[in-house]
């Protein structure tokens, strides 16, 4: 009888799991060049959109922003220069009557703002300038409004003063303060007290999309605005003084002093820029899509790599192997998974794209695997991996404050798990082969 033999393994046998996980890591690598083609796809997308923005903002009117009244005293001696005074009050009331206009799929928040605007001037601001009365060009006063896009404007502005009536005319004297805007001629003689130091309302009507600023110009400048819109962004350098937001809507006041800003009340020239404390409201449409596909898309890595090692895994524990095109496909289908959320995200609310794509993602790579592996158990637990998976990603996306924690957390227990497994295989065992004792 001959003793038995056993034939030394070769080289590729011996480290053919090895080498698989190399192979595996090299697509993993490969896989992110569709990724970074899909992220491309998400800046034109969004591109796209601010271009619809754009064209509708053109038509219906831009963002606003509302400065004055202001008035405008010329000197006699050059009428290129100018005096402004600031109101001592001022106060705005009003009501944002929101739209949503569609371009294409692309949705563009729109509004028309009815706005009341009064308060009153003094004097006395002017004493700082120490100028003479005599210097300055009384009966030639204008009073000015800033509008950022005239053509927004949807009334004939007239205004009171005093009691007496004024119309408002395009343009402005000067463009110390601002480019555009209106004005309207107001007489005043220089020893009635009276009529200087008196009191001014109009009312606006004006359209603009996206957003509404308004200027802080009075001494004491009072806002108030309310709206049907649900979800409104204010801006934080000037936060509201109340608000409420809620599903019927929101409504929020302003009180700014002006210490809170770095204009005087009253100067020469162009010295000042008055648009430095500006604050206002945006019509934030809550779907922003694009913005949380990108962030999915960053998570794509490590979606794939998870369910790369699962499948290793589970070559490993059950001794059924996985042709490297295999691992191949079920990537392509990882990656095309951010294209159905990219293009259902579009057309419905985002959470529900990302449902859908990750249930048809999900139920394409169960088929792939229960063909693959003659399993449905191996499938099915594939499956309920990439379903925990898809969730935690979906959490991460949505809580913008606490993703690095939770990522962190998530991807610390992940590790743990990974490591669990894989004290549970036999690495010394990988690669040998048995064979057969002859007598």
């Amino acid at each position: 009888m001959e003793p038995s033999t056993h034939e030394s393994p070769s080289f590729f046998d011996r480290y053919a799991y090895a080498i698989k996980a190399v192979i595996i890591l090299v697509l993993i690598m490969v896989l992110l060049i569709p990724t970074n083609l899909i992220q491309s796809v998400i800046w034109e997308r969004r591109d796209r959109q601010e271009e619809a923005s754009k064209e509708v903002s053109s038509r219906w009117g831009n963002e606003q922003n509302i400065t004055g009244p202001v008035l405008a005293i010329p000197y006699k001696t050059n009428t290129s220069n100018y005096v402004y005074l600031l109101p001592e009050q001022l106060k705005i009331n009003g009501e944002l009557l929101p739209e949503k206009l569609q371009r294409g799929i692309f949705t563009v928040a729109v509004y028309n703002a009815k706005l009341q605007l009064s308060g009153t001037f003094k004097r006395e601001a002017m004493a700082s300038l120490n100028i003479s009365p005599s210097a300055l060009d009384w009966e030639h006063a204008s009073l000015l409004i800033g509008i950022s896009d005239l053509r927004g404007i949807d009334n004939q502005v007239e205004m009171k003063w005093n009691g007496k009536n004024y119309l408002f005319n395009p343009g402005v004297v000067s463009s110390d303060l601002f480019s555009d805007g209106i004005q309207s001629p107001v007489a005043i003689n220089p020893a009635d007290t009276a009529a200087f130091s008196g009191n001014f309302s109009l009312e606006l009507g004006i359209k603009g999309s996206g957003r509404i600023s308004f200027s802080p110009i009075g001494k004491t400048t009072t806002v108030g605005i309310n709206s049907s819109w649900p979800s409104p962004s204010f801006d934080e350098a000037f936060p509201p003084k109340t608000r409420r937001v809620d599903d019927k809507g929101f409504a929020a006041t302003w009180q700014i002093q002006h210490l809170n800003r770095s204009y005087p009340q009253s100067w020469e020239g162009k010295k000042f820029n008055i648009h430095s404390a500006d604050f206002g409201i945006k019509l934030f449409l809550p779907v922003e899509s694009y913005q949380k596909s990108m962030r999915a898309v960053k998570y794509a890595i490590m979606i794939i790599g998870l369910t790369f090692f699962v499948f290793y895994f589970i070559e490993l524990s059950q001794r059924r192997a996985l042709h490297p095109l295999q691992y191949a496909l079920i990537g392509l289908a990882l990656c095309i998974f951010y294209t159905l959320l990219i293009s259902i995200s579009e057309q419905i609310n985002f959470i529900m794209a990302y449902i859908i794509a990750s249930v048809l993602t999900i139920g394409l790579i169960i088929a792939y695997t229960a063909a693959a592996f003659k399993s449905i158990r191996i499938a099915a637990g594939i499956g309920a991996t990439l379903t925990l998976i898809y969730g935690f990603i979906y959490v991460i996306i949505s809580a913008e404050d606490q993703a690095l924690l939770m990522g962190s957390l998530g991807l610390f227990v992940i590790l743990a798990l990974i490591m669990y497994f894989s004290t549970t295989i036999k690495w010394d065992k990988l690669g040998q082969k048995n064979t057969t004792i002859t007598e």
